[in-house]
């Protein structure tokens, strides 16, 4: 080879490389937070299972409610570090700005109110600060805290009021990219007693209007082999969060879980969210129409 050669094959070596190597680096890390985000999400739903309630926490403070939680309740089955009060939040890795799902950029929210101010009402969620820990593997975690939440798993109720816990995580701390759906994730814990932990990945767009129930499933498999549709935990949880994700439009949504009005009816129902401001939980005919006029619902898949 001539050193005219040799120094053209090796230019187009550096340009294949710089062409191929960003997004063999996205996939390393996407499937490196995809395995962090798993494992994170089995050490916490044991953690909270091994509780006893995990409701009433500081209920006569609500400003101190979640430090409460973290330091007398959660500490005591999980093994926590770092306790940041609400002004304090960076000082225990989480960042003071996120960028959505949706790809907009927004104040880390250090309330519940500002996380969803639709929630906040005396019978169903109270506006708590924020607080925040470290875990010994690595994750910062912002707690946000409903000492209200009720055990009832049943009834059709308030999305706002069937949380108890929600927790935004930052898988590496101050580090970029701070985007939910990398790095940045969210898990909530539904009912006071029995509770359940749930760690929705939702997909980025909507599936649009006009979807029945019945016909969620397929559609969702359609728009992404990998995906589903969320159960009425997740569907509350992505209410939780709609802040985070950025592009939930107002309307009804379906979740995948359906249950029968008596033990002896015929008919069944399935579970439902409203996101048009009025946070509630309702059950509608699974295979007929929505409480609105046009016929059917919206459907936001999440990952499997």
């Amino acid at each position: 080879f001539t050193l005219a050669e040799v120094l053209i094959t090796l230019t187009i070596i550096g340009i294949v490389a710089a062409i191929t190597l960003p997004s063999l680096l996205v996939n390393v890390n996407d499937k490196a937070w995809n395995a962090q985000k798993k494992a994170l999400y089995a050490r916490m739903s044991q953690a909270i299972g091994e509780m006893d309630s995990i409701g009433g926490y500081g209920s006569d403070d609500v400003q101190n409610s979640a430090e409460t939680f973290i330091i007398n309740g959660l500490s005591k089955v999980y093994r926590v570090q770092n306790v940041c009060n609400s002004k304090n939040l960076t000082a225990c890795g989480i960042p003071s700005s996120i960028i959505t799902i949706n790809g907009n950029n927004i104040n880390f929210p250090t309330s519940t109110e500002e996380l969803n101010s639709e929630i906040i009402n005396k019978d169903h969620a109270t506006n708590t600060d924020a607080a925040a820990f470290e875990t010994v593997n690595g994750e910062s975690i912002a707690l946000f805290y409903n000492p209200k939440c009720s055990s009832d798993s049943s009834s059709s109720s308030y999305a706002g009021k069937l949380f108890c816990v929600n927790m935004v995580y930052d898988l590496n701390g101050l580090k970029g990219p701070n985007e939910v759906g990398k790095d940045i994730g969210f898990l909530s814990a539904m009912y006071r007693s029995n509770s359940i932990v749930v760690a929705p990945v939702p997909l980025s767009t909507d599936l649009g209007d006009g979807i029945y129930q019945e016909d969620a499933v397929s559609a969702c498999a359609k728009q992404d082999s990998d995906s589903r549709v969320p159960n009425k935990e997740e569907l509350i949880s992505l209410y939780i969060n709609q802040k985070l994700i950025g592009n939930m439009d107002e309307g009804y949504y379906w979740s995948s879980t359906v249950t029968k009005a008596s033990d002896n009816a015929d008919d069944s129902y399935a579970w439902q969210v409203n996101f048009a401001g009025g946070n509630t939980f309702e059950c509608a005919f699974s295979n007929a129409l929505d409480s609105g006029d046009d016929g059917a619902d919206r459907v936001r898949c999440v990952k499997k």
